[in-house]
Order: structure tokens, then C-alpha cells, then sequence
């Protein structure tokens, strides 16, 4: 363990890691493991949908709607039913959206700010609001409710889920607390799965806040690594848990199909109780008289239902696999012997969530920006930026082909090893 070397072998040490790290500077290398995006193999099997609607007659849904004109501002029902497999819900819950899931959150928050849920008074309206982030957590979330002015709680996570100790005390005792980011299924960037007793327990907890809400942003709920486990991760809907719970209108639950088909062109849905959806559909109205139906027939018709999704998504897992695996052995071979080092070893999901010894995720992230290897900034998994003890790193293996994450891997190896030794000579 580096710790447990005199400061004349961490010198020579430093001094071989220089030399190395030297030489991935030399070859001007350009990659990037910054943000969860598909690889082009992957979005090469998708290419088919975009035939699926080229016929006036492929234009019309089962109900026959002309899907060319206005209308239908919840969706196409057999959208609605194939997004409900995604949202573990009832399609008469279900509304469907453009492509993107974020703007769903984004206009959900927004109009719980300037107009309330439910009759409660606009969160704007309020001196204060505060808002949970489990952490280390999805960077976007944050950034969203800091947006609009929300005081960021930090919540650890567990291996079940975010700390319901934390959580319990924290909402039972500040009504100005409105509402948690959950992602429940191989979580960003950790990979957890919520345990039963953590989605019972978000459910039940008692809440000073009548307007409390579970943003329940289920963005990897179909996205398995390996086909045997699909069984064994399975998440209690958190809708059936609130309703069996006496409070039917606490949650609201995402998805979509950004990383199934296309993230720029894909479908995303909102699920909630009877009066929310209500709600929401009125708020939309107003804004839009409906979202691409062509788009929604397209992935109807490639896509078809819950298990032309499943079989759809083990294509993607045979080409993540290996570059997760890759990644676990990179990590496991080069830093096992640096010690202070853990990182997740995730069955589904998009990310591997690094932590390195304290104090240096931002030197180690630093160093390979400066060798040609982008990654996600050191504190992005933490409200404001700011890790506390400067040790998580995102690492998203997703887009480089094998050969080019085998490279970002070495540099990344490197470069922890080389602000360790820093920081533990500079001590």
C-alpha cells in the first residue's frame, strides 16, 4: 500500500509515474469517457425503426389516428402501453413525452414552482425550499433543482439505496424539504438497486411536507449487463408501495428510451397517480398539442412490447459487456496494490463509480485531461460540485470502442497513482 512507504520510495516512485505519464502525453491521445453515451455500435441497432413508418398507411395507429397531424396530447395508447413496461405501471397513468426525460423533470419542477401540485401553495411562493440528493448521484439532477434555487441535502447512498435513516429524520422535521432524486435501478453512477425495505420505507415515511415528492427517475430500469440477473434485480414499484402506504400522490416516476433506441430521438414517459396525471395533462394543453406520433409508431412497431425491449436491450449488453469487464480489470490489475481504492461493480446501468483515496479525484481527473482522456469533472456526483473528501470519479465506458477505452484506462491508472503519490509526499 502506497501509504506504507518512506518518503524516499514515493519519491522513485513519483519518478517512474512521471516517466510514464510523459510518455501518454507524447502520443497526443484524444478520448473521452466524460458523459454515458451510446457507442455507434449501438446505435447501429436501432437504424431498422427509422423504416418502420414509410407508407401512408404505417401512419395510422390502431385507433386510426392519422399520426401525420395534431392531436392526442398524452399519447398514442399503444405508446402509452409500451412505455408502461418501462414505468412498471398502468398505461391509463402513462403520459408520453418528446425525447427526453430530463425536460419531463424539468417542467414537472417547474410547474410544482409556479403553480403547486395538488392545490399546496407554488413552491416559488415559499422563503425556502430544500430538496435530497442522494449522493454520490446524477450531476444533471442536481444542477436541475439548484436552477431554480432549491437548498441541496446531501444523503449518503448504501448498497440498498440512499440512507433512510438520513432521509426519515431529515423530511419528518422540515416542512420546507419537498422532495428526493431517486434513480432505483443501477443507480448513476454507483449501480445500486433499491431494496424492497428502502422503497416500502420512502413510501411510508412521514413527511412534514403534505406536497413531498419521490422524483423516481428509473432511467436503467431495462438496462442489464447480464442476462442471468435479470431476475434477481427487481424493484418494488414504488407507486403500488405509496398507494398500499395511504399516499397515492407522492411520487412521480420516469423513463425512457434514450438509451434503448436513440438519445436524441427516442421517447420518454411520466407515470403518477390518477390526480397528478390529470394535473399534468391540463399543465400540458396549454404548451403543446401533442408530441411526435410518428416517432412513438416507430418504436411500436420495432420495439413492439416488454419483451422486444428485453431482447432489444441484450444486444446492447453483449456490447457493453466487455468494456465493462475491461474496465473492472484495469482498475482491479493496475491500482489494487495503491490501496485506499474501491469502485462499484455494477449489473446493469451505464457507469462505475471510482473512489480514490481522499483528496484526490480532481488531481487524478487533471492529470488525464492533460494526457488526452476527458472524464467527468471530480465532484460532478455531489450537489454544488463539491465532494467532500475529493474522491469520486465517474467513469463512463460506454462510447470509446475496446481499444481506445483499453488506452483511456492505462492513462487513467496512471494518473491515480501519480496523485496519490503526490498527495501523500505532499503530506
Amino acid at each position: 500500500m502506497y501509504r506504507d512507504l518512506s518518503d524516499t520510495q514515493l519519491a522513485e516512485l513519483k519518478a517512474t509515474l512521471d516517466k510514464e505519464y510523459t510518455g501518454y502525453q507524447e502520443q497526443k491521445l484524444s478520448l473521452n469517457m466524460a458523459r454515458g453515451k451510446p457507442g455507434a455500435d449501438q446505435l447501429d441497432l436501432s437504424m431498422p425503426m427509422l423504416t418502420a413508418v414509410t407508407e401512408m398507411e404505417d401512419c395510422l395507429a390502431d385507433d386510426g389516428t392519422d399520426c401525420r397531424n395534431y392531436g392526442v396530447v398524452d399519447g398514442l395508447p399503444e405508446a402509452k402501453a409500451l412505455m408502461a413496461t418501462m414505468l412498471d405501471d398502468d398505461p391509463a397513468n402513462v403520459i408520453v413525452f418528446g425525447n427526453s426525460s430530463l425536460s419531463i423533470m424539468h417542467d414537472t419542477i417547474a410547474r410544482c414552482h409556479m403553480f403547486g401540485t395538488l392545490g399546496h401553495t407554488p413552491w416559488g411562493k415559499l422563503p425556502q425550499v430544500k430538496w435530497l440528493c442522494p449522493s454520490p448521484g446524477y450531476d444533471r439532477h442536481f444542477g436541475l433543482t439548484e436552477h431554480f434555487g432549491y437548498e441541496l441535502i446531501t444523503v449518503p447512498m448504501t448498497p440498498d439505496g440512499p440512507d433512510m435513516n438520513v432521509v426519515e429524520e431529515l423530511v419528518a422535521n422540515d416542512p420546507t424539504i419537498k422532495g428526493i432524486w431517486c434513480v432505483p435501478k443501477y443507480s448513476n453512477p454507483g449501480g445500486e438497486v433499491y431494496s424492497d425495505e428502502t422503497v416500502e420505507r420512502l413510501a411510508s415515511m412521514k413527511t412534514a411536507a403534505e406536497d413531498f415528492r419521490i422524483f423516481w427517475d428509473n432511467a436503467y430500469c431495462v438496462h442489464y449487463l447480464y442476462a442471468e440477473e435479470d431476475m434477481q434485480d427487481t424493484l418494488k414499484d414504488v407507486g403500488e408501495a405509496c398507494v398500499a402506504a395511504g399516499n397515492p400522490d407522492r411520487y412521480f416516476k420516469f423513463a425512457s428510451t434514450s438509451k434503448v433506441t436513440f438519445p436524441g430521438a427516442g421517447l420518454s414517459g411520466f407515470a403518477a397517480s390518477p390526480a397528478n396525471v390529470a394535473e399534468t395533462k391540463a399543465a400540458m394543453s396549454v404548451g403543446t398539442i401533442g408530441h411526435d406520433k410518428l416517432n412513438q409508431l416507430r418504436h411500436v412497431k420495432f420495439l413492439k412490447d416488454a419483451d422486444g425491449i428485453a431482447a432489444h436491450m441484450q444486444k446492447h449488453a453483449k456490447i457493453l459487456r466487455p468494456k465493462f469487464q475491461l474496465v473492472q480489470n484495469a482498475l482491479k490489475d493496475g491500482l489494487s496494490e495503491v490501496g485506499e481504492c474501491s469502485w462499484s461493480e455494477p449489473r446493469g446501468g451505464y457507469f462505475i463509480s471510482f473512489m480514490g483515496a481522499p483528496g484526490t479525484a480532481k488531481r487524478t481527473v487533471e492529470l488525464a485531461k492533460a494526457a488526452g482522456v476527458t472524464m467527468t469533472g471530480a465532484g460532478a456526483t455531489y450537489p454544488y460540485k463539491k465532494d467532500p473528501e475529493d474522491r469520486n470519479i465517474r467513469i463512463a465506458p460506454t462510447l470509446p470502442p475496446l481499444h481506445e477505452l483499453q488506452q483511456a484506462m492505462e492513462v487513467f491508472v496512471c494518473c491515480n497513482k501519480l496523485a496519490t503519490v503526490e498527495m501523500l509526499l505532499a503530506k
